[in-house]
């Protein structure tokens, strides 16, 4: 394959003599607070130790809420990398994962590449999120890329596109049902498997104080016993769910005017209205 790397601000590269548009990295103020053991074991995943190694293509495992795609973007920042995401879905189609042709103004016809391919063009890392939402078939297309080949084939580009040296990727799943099941021809390309659980208490406050600089101590608290007690009876409520009832409270005590000592009903209020009735049982 013939094309030249593409300077950092450059938005179109030839390929082959097919012009194609690169996207743009996704920036974001995320900070992985969590467990360090995980992140090093998601860098060690991604590291060349010889010039015959290769890097792996890690597949982040969990509940959803519990860090996966922040986990793997402060990774991909501790390499000081570009990170590039791709939202999977049930609907996405080989060509949404690789190159996309539209039209053009003048009615002519046009390739764009995916997060993906920019991600592989650049030397960036890519963030396939939610990648158990995906049929077989999108998957297929990303066969050759996750071995020793890596590459992708465009059939409606008609190119092949290798990856730079520098190109890292790694998906994240959540531990639910998934729409469909992944081939085992793919399971055997995504390794290794990294599984993140929920945090322990110091870490879940940590992450709300994190996001939500602004909110009282007492709410902290309230919230992150609620979720520690709602971990220990194995629901699925996450550090997400968390910010949203402890975001929502707070707004609540501002617009009344409220105190400390309406905080508790404002509190149980705000978990009914994010998680429902059930959610109740899980206050202290």
């Amino acid at each position: 394959m013939s094309y030249t790397q593409p300077s950092e601000h450059e938005s179109r590269i030839n390929i082959q003599g097919v012009e194609i548009a690169l996207g743009f990295p996704d920036e974001f103020s995320f900070q992985w607070i969590g467990q360090r053991d995980v992140l090093d074991q998601l860098l060690a995943a991604w590291l060349v130790i010889d010039k015959n190694d290769i890097p792996l293509n890690p597949r982040l495992i969990g509940k959803p809420g519990v860090g996966k795609t922040t986990l793997a973007y402060a990774a991909a920042k501790n390499l000081n990398k570009e990170v590039y995401i791709y939202q999977c879905t049930m609907d996405t189609r080989p060509e949404d994962l690789l190159i996309t042709p539209v039209i053009d103004k003048s009615g002519g016809i046009r390739y764009v590449a995916s997060s993906l391919v920019t991600a592989m063009i650049r030397g960036g890392v890519c963030i396939l999120d939610e990648a158990n939402r995906m049929s077989e078939k999108s998957w297929a297309s990303l066969a050759p890329l996750l071995d020793t080949r890596r590459y992708i084939e465009s059939i409606v580009a008609g190119l092949k596109v290798t990856a730079d040296p520098e190109f890292r990727i790694c998906v994240t799943m959540n531990d639910d049902a998934s729409t469909f099941e992944i081939p085992e021809y793919i399971h055997s390309r995504l390794q290794p498997q990294i599984y993140l659980d929920f945090p322990e208490a110091e870490e879940e406050k940590r992450i709300l104080r994190e996001n939500l600089p602004f909110v009282d101590e007492y709410i902290m608290d309230y919230v992150v016993n609620f979720l520690q007690k709602a971990h220990a009876n194995n629901e699925n409520y996450t550090v997400r769910d968390g910010i949203n009832i402890a975001r929502y409270a707070a707004k609540r005590m501002k617009s009344l005017g409220a105190n400390k000592a309406n905080a508790d009903n404002i509190l149980r209020e705000a978990i009914l209205m994010t998680l429902g009735d059930e959610a109740l049982t899980h206050i202290l």
